[in-house]
């Protein structure tokens, strides 16, 4: 099969496209073939070296953190699962990634909502795994007002639709060319940087209960003042900063409580899917080819929605 790759690590260029090994399902797992999958910061974080004294990796490595396709093998023990089933899920917690390629295995999944492409299907899952977890943590329900910095950014437009689904009230933080599609997904909009205090408080006049910090701007000390409190914060991308203002960072849980999270947040994003209460924005789709320019853009920062590589037929 093909895969996207790479066996050192480096800027985007490092990567390629070559043959290699299909996986094999396991236990509780599935096979697809893959239609799309998703590029996510921990690719290019894990790619790029920043991580390789935390999670040093066998090389070459396949990236990609999520997929969509049709199932094509079913691991022993597997329940609720079907040969030609179309669906979207997580690769395993263990593999940091695999899901880049033609096959991939998946250890949570849900339905694929017909109101999806097969380009939004491959770049859902790790988006709402992550935007669950951390609205989960935050403790959003009802009544709550969320300021997320870097709303625009793939964590960011789904978490205002999970936040807004709860019953909250958010603010978003992006550019100004990103604004409107802000407001179109429930947020309201202001721009980042210097007296974001202030344009806040002019849209939540209220007071802010939660920050997420989806950006990594170094805006985190203004997010705590902001919100009251290193503890109504969380960050899913600045760890340097969160250990010095005793904010927390959020990363996926132990691989079993994240498969059992992942499944219960997978299904109830389909579910919003199918009702019309969730969608999967697309900043750009590449071809598996291009899967260097994907990781430049994603690294840019300036996405609205997710980037996507779409798979060729296996």
């Amino acid at each position: 099969m093909l895969a996207a790759q790479f066996d050192r690590y480096g800027n985007a260029d490092v990567l390629a496209v070559r043959e290699a090994s299909e996986p094999m399902a396991g236990p509780g797992q599935i096979r697809i073939a893959v239609r799309a999958s998703g590029v996510t910061p921990a690719d290019t974080y894990l790619r790029s070296g920043q991580m390789r004294d935390v999670i040093p990796l066998p090389l070459p490595h396949t990236v990609g953190f999520d997929a969509a396709g049709t199932i094509d093998q079913i691991g022993p023990g597997t329940a609720g699962a079907a040969l030609g089933e179309a669906v979207f899920g997580l690769t395993p917690v263990s593999a940091l990634g695999g899901g880049t390629a033609q096959f991939a295995v998946l250890d949570a999944w849900a339905p694929k909502p017909s109101a999806w492409t097969w380009a939004q299907a491959g770049g859902a899952a790790a988006n709402i795994e992550t935007a669950t977890r951390v609205l989960d943590a935050l403790g959003v329900r009802s009544g709550s007002t969320l300021l997320i910095e870097g709303a625009s950014g793939g964590v960011g437009t789904i978490a205002i639709q999970l936040a807004r689904l709860r019953g909250a009230t958010v603010v978003g933080t992006a550019s100004p060319a990103n604004h409107a599609a802000l407001a179109a997904l429930g947020a309201r909009a202001t721009t980042y940087g210097p007296g974001l205090a202030q344009r806040v408080a002019a849209l939540a006049p209220q007071g802010i209960d939660a920050a997420l910090d989806a950006a990594g701007s170094g805006s985190l000390a203004d997010l705590v003042a902001i919100a009251g409190g290193a503890d109504r914060v969380l960050t899913i991308i600045d760890a340097a900063n969160a250990e010095r203002l005793g904010v927390r960072m959020s990363r996926s849980a132990g691989e079993g409580a994240a498969v059992s999270n992942g499944q219960r947040a997978l299904a109830a994003a389909a579910r919003y899917a199918e009702q019309g209460e969730l969608v999967i924005p697309i900043h750009q789709c590449f071809e598996l080819v291009d899967v260097a320019a994907a990781h430049t853009a994603s690294e840019s920062r300036r996405a609205r929605g997710k980037i996507v590589i779409s798979m060729p037929a296996s």
